[in-house]
């Protein structure tokens, strides 16, 4: 897979040259566009034009009218992208009840799950195709809901402030109108008897004081004021509004109520004046049928194997979701036997099924069980071996389990994570969650933008090894991943140190950033040398001898060799004229000792057996070193940066260099490389982490 970047930043242009199935790493220093290249790609495969555009560089925003604007090429193929980066832990956040949103898909819902879940989803389908087939049933269910929804049950009854309470408080005032309102008869009693009250009422607040004359036809109303301001005082909009809703439902719905039923609520509604304590006691229950009924209905409709509880036979359970309408008697009518009778139907036909629902039941749950172990077990190896105090538990009902986050000192599951953990920690956690969501999205490409580079080097490796070393279906391994990175060591491990058990998935390069444009440079095993073997081959070479003489004193830095050899060298790289043995403390004085003659003359001797083409006399090699022009010229002449800051270290003094952070680099070349040469010594410093030791100790007594 080649992809093309172009104006990007500061990116001119770079071609990124992807092994799919592999793990692509892409090694370079920070501000070479690591970042943007993530953007760039993910923004394309997301169709995120606008982003693209942000990314333009500052130097062609101003031109309209080029072909400067940013482009990336070569991801056709890609339909789905996911990327662990700055933006995706910013918007992580733990939930105050699990660790990550839809824990249950991302962790059980696998493939397997799911063709299960369809199995018995088919077996069942029957039950549910009863509703779907069946619109009556679903406008049935859809008016039960609207007559229980407006009564609310409170301790003393139904709760005055309901809609349907609201509505019959004073009883049937659309029917019974007061004699001296019966003018008004086809406005209340029509259609738009609420839009009209509220006119009515509207109007006469409004224009009352206008005028004695009708605002419509502008006849004498002087006489008619008090009938005209009765119908405000008799009639309320909202009341009317919600007696008509009740009315509405119960004449929906009449079918489906018993003989018995249908009288009452014919008096009910009917009222001249408001519910007495009988009446509320009958909707009571009427409205505790209706939930009732609602429950069940609903509970059928959605129904599946979740439905049977562990080691519940299916057989003795299924006929308790049967209905019987002996326990609904306000509703036992010919039309809701006939809807019940289709319904109880389809749950005997399922039954004929049982022995078959039940092994598909228990094969899903047995593989929920395995997937949940699995995972747990996963996570918290990790953690353990990653040196963190916490582990997970994937706890809750079957169908909608959820990531709990627990201490290892504490039984109780945690609320969330964000006020419990590190950054460091939720950073980690992030990652490996970021891991299994790919595995439940299956993305095309997979970028991790720096994703370790922050961790020390144990807790890198647990992540390197969770994210890449387990069987392929439960990791990264086989997919296609681009991981862009600073640190050289996810390179050094999965190419040197442990290449066998990284099975050959890795795909290395350096990106070069010169003059705008990025290039790879392919690293291969070979490529990673110890500093030793590359001052080996750099003294066999034919390179100049101050060029020997810079590595070669490195060396012996490394090996800690600091004798005659390298107080040479010492004085050498600092042009000194007598050459000062720092190996002796200074005098009173403050001065340095210069090297005794045998000193001097033993390191001479060593420095030409490692480089024979020098000369043996000191002055003369302090002459090449203060030799500006050659100096500078074979400063010109390298490509190697290591080498320009050693050639900037002995024509400069360092200390008269302002910037601290560039002395350092002059003065110890990459900070990072420092990690791998030098180390505190172990029999003064314990570096090693308790819980390793801890490990080693169980090991040991596990043996």
């Amino acid at each position: 897979m080649e992809i093309e970047i172009k104006h990007c930043n500061n990116i001119d242009s770079a071609k990124i040259s992807l092994t799919e199935g592999k793990l692509n790493i892409r090694f370079a220093p920070n501000g070479t566009g690591k970042s943007t290249i993530a953007k760039a790609i993910k923004f394309k495969v997301l169709g995120q034009t606008d982003k693209i555009d942000q990314l333009r560089p500052f130097k062609h925003k101003d031109d309209l009218l080029g072909d400067t604007y940013s482009q990336v090429g070569g991801v056709d193929s890609i339909s789905k992208i996911m990327c662990f980066d700055e933006d995706y832990v910013n918007q992580f956040t733990f939930k105050p009840d699990e660790l990550i949103s839809n824990s249950f898909d991302i962790f059980v819902r696998t493939d397997e799950y799911k063709t299960l879940e369809q199995d018995i989803a088919n077996l069942v389908g029957t039950i549910k195709q009863t509703f779907t087939s069946n619109p009556d049933l679903e406008t049935f269910i859809t008016n039960l809901k609207e007559l229980g929804g407006a009564f609310t049950l409170s301790k003393t009854g139904l709760s005055k402030s309901s809609s349907g309470m609201k509505g019959l408080s004073m009883g049937n005032s659309i029917q019974h109108i007061p004699l001296e309102l019966e003018p008004y008869q086809p406005f209340i009693q029509s259609t738009k008897s609420v839009n009209w009250i509220e006119w009515q009422t509207t109007g006469h607040k409004e224009f009352s004081e206008l005028s004695d004359a009708c605002p419509f036809c502008t006849t004498d109303t002087t006489d008619k004021k008090e009938k005209i301001t009765s119908v405000g005082k008799k009639y309320n909009k909202n009341i009317i509004k919600n007696l008509i809703g009740i009315l509405d439902i119960v004449e929906k719905l009449g079918g489906y109520f018993s003989e018995e039923t249908k009288t009452s609520l014919a008096v009910i509604t009917t009222l001249t004046s408001g519910l007495e304590k009988e009446h509320e006691t009958f909707l009571v229950t009427i409205k505790s049928q209706i939930d009732n009924l609602i429950e069940k209905l609903e509970s059928l409709k959605g129904f599946s194997g979740l439905h049977f509880k562990d080691g519940e036979k299916v057989a003795e359970k299924l006929p308790s979701y049967k209905l019987d309408l002996q326990f609904f008697s306000s509703l036992d009518s010919q039309k809701t036997r006939d809807a019940v009778m289709l319904i109880n139907s389809a749950i005997d036909e399922l039954g004929k099924q049982a022995g078959q629902l039940q092994g598909k039941i228990q094969a899903q749950r047995q593989k929920m069980q395995k997937l949940i172990e699995k995972h747990e077990l996963d996570i918290n190896n990790f953690l353990a071996y990653a040196g963190y105090r916490y582990k997970v538990e994937i706890a809750g009902a079957e169908g909608s389990s959820q990531l709990k986050l627990l201490h290892i000192d504490h039984a109780q599951h945690l609320s969330g994570g964000s006020q419990h953990l590190s950054f460091g920690e939720r950073n980690a956690f992030s990652i490996v969650l970021f891991m299994y969501e790919c595995l439940a999205k299956n993305p095309d490409l997979i970028i991790l933008d720096d994703p370790i580079s922050s961790f020390d080097k144990n807790k890198k490796y647990a992540i390197l090894e969770m994210l890449f070393k387990r069987d392929a279906k439960n990791c990264f391994k086989g997919k296609t991943v681009l991981m862009l990175t600073h640190d050289v060591e996810p390179i050094i491990d999965t190419l040197k140190s442990v290449k066998g058990q990284f099975s050959n998935q890795v795909s290395a390069a350096f990106l070069r950033l010169q003059n705008g444009k990025i290039s790879e440079q392919k690293i291969n095993s070979g490529d990673i040398k110890t500093f030793i073997q590359i001052c080996g081959s750099v003294l066999a070479s034919n390179q100049d001898p101050i060029i020997k003489m810079i590595y070669l004193r490195r060396q012996y830095e490394v090996l800690g060799d600091l004798g005659d050899t390298y107080e040479v060298l010492s004085n050498l790289f600092k042009q000194r004229e007598i050459p000062e043995d720092h190996r002796i403390p200074k005098d009173d004085q403050g001065n340095n000792t210069p090297m005794s003659a045998e000193d001097l003359a033993e390191g001479l001797s060593e420095l030409q057996d490692h480089i024979p083409e020098l000369p043996m006399n000191y002055s003369s090699l302090v002459a090449l070193f203060r030799d500006e022009c050659n100096i500078k010229t074979l400063y010109s002449q390298s490509v190697n940066g290591y080498e320009k800051l050693q050639f900037t270290r002995i024509l400069l003094n360092i200390e008269d260099v302002e910037n601290s952070v560039i002395r350092k680099f002059i003065n110890e070349t990459y900070h990072i490389e420092n990690e791998f040469i030098f180390q505190l010594d172990p029999n003064q410093f314990d570096l090693i982490p308790e819980y390793v030791v801890k490990a080693c100790d169980q090991c040991l007594a596990d043996a």
